[in-house]
């Protein structure tokens, strides 16, 4: 049994996160400020099991008592401003949240000499942004479009660095686009299959940007939390980043026509131009976390069928 920390527990990949550590007899501290969370994402899960801090990580005291005081195995590092357009419009509140509330993280370990067995932070495949090729290696371009991708890709620079001089093991991945149950729909930043299923659910109008024809490496929420697990009990991965992804990119259009399909209905499509500092298309090469032995296991229909049956259960 080990004994782990998420930030951002309460959202939609940390409270699936935290219910698999919890199904495998792991205990679990949650710290979410529930800007983006939600305590409905995690209330069923075991309190023996589960402590749950409604504070943000920007409160640096705070962060500090709570990793000097208790003795977690794992540290995962999923809180944030998940959102582009949210970065562009206040750039320096999310720059708070998605960069120095880590760097104050990984300085108090730095500091107090605490024994951590491995520090997973959430990057996005946003670093890469539009230069270089389409398909996206780890080595590829850094071309950040938003303080978003910015922060993401200066807070996993911080993390590996701190790895290699201070001797602490970590580990970080380019997250690609997740979704699955427990993603906000309610958020115009949430998960854009989320907005879409809510919109056909409800039988409400979407908000397209740009023409659909944008390229995503679209990825279930249970192949990213085996691809985390792996990275953060695989000593092999100490100080390195890899993406998680499926290999495989599609257009929105087509993942529109798969949704349509399965609800037997026509989504009610507005369209706008396309929004600042969006990529065009982004696809992933996963190669390098495949020669670890993860392989993604929901093909887009795969997962979107799960993800459909799973807000009937």
């Amino acid at each position: 049994m080990a004994n782990y920390l998420i930030t951002g527990g309460a959202g939609f990949i940390g409270s699936n996160l935290a219910q698999v550590l919890v199904e495998n007899g792991d205990t679990v501290v949650i710290v979410d400020d529930l800007s983006m969370g939600s305590l409905a994402n995690i209330n069923k899960l075991n309190p023996e099991q589960v402590t749950v801090y409604q504070k943000s990580i920007t409160d640096h005291d705070f962060m500090r008592k709570l990793l000097v005081n208790n003795h977690f195995d794992y540290l995962v590092l999923l809180g944030a401003v998940a959102s582009v357009a949210d970065s562009v419009v206040r750039p320096i509140e999310t720059h708070a949240i998605n960069c120095e509330a880590n760097l104050n993280v990984f300085d108090v370990i730095r500091k107090h000499q605490i024994n951590i067995k491995k520090i997973f932070f959430a990057s996005s495949a946003a670093v890469y942004g539009n230069g270089g090729p389409t398909t996206k290696q780890e080595t590829s371009l850094i071309d950040p479009l938003s303080p978003y991708a910015i922060d993401k890709f200066t807070t996993e620079r911080y993390l590996l660095n701190y790895g290699k001089l201070y001797g602490l093991n970590t580990v970080a991945a380019r997250f690609f686009n997740v979704y699955g149950p427990k993603q906000n729909p309610n958020s115009p930043y949430s998960g854009v299959l989320s907005i879409i299923n809510k919109a056909l659910t409800e039988d409400s109008e979407f908000a397209l940007f740009g023409d659909g024809e944008q390229t995503r490496d679209f990825v279930y929420v249970q192949d990213v939390i085996r691809a985390v697990l792996l990275l953060l009990h695989n000593s092999n991965t100490n100080n390195n980043v890899y993406n998680i992804a499926t290999g495989k990119s599609i257009s929105l259009n087509k993942v529109i026509e798969i949704f349509e399909n399965v609800y037997g209905k026509h989504l009610k499509i507005v369209r706008h131009s396309a929004r600042k500092g969006d990529v065009k298309d982004s696809g992933a090469d996963i190669s390098k976390i495949q020669k670890l032995g993860f392989q993604p296991e929901y093909s887009i229909q795969e997962g979107l069928s799960a993800y459909i049956a799973a807000q009937n259960i």
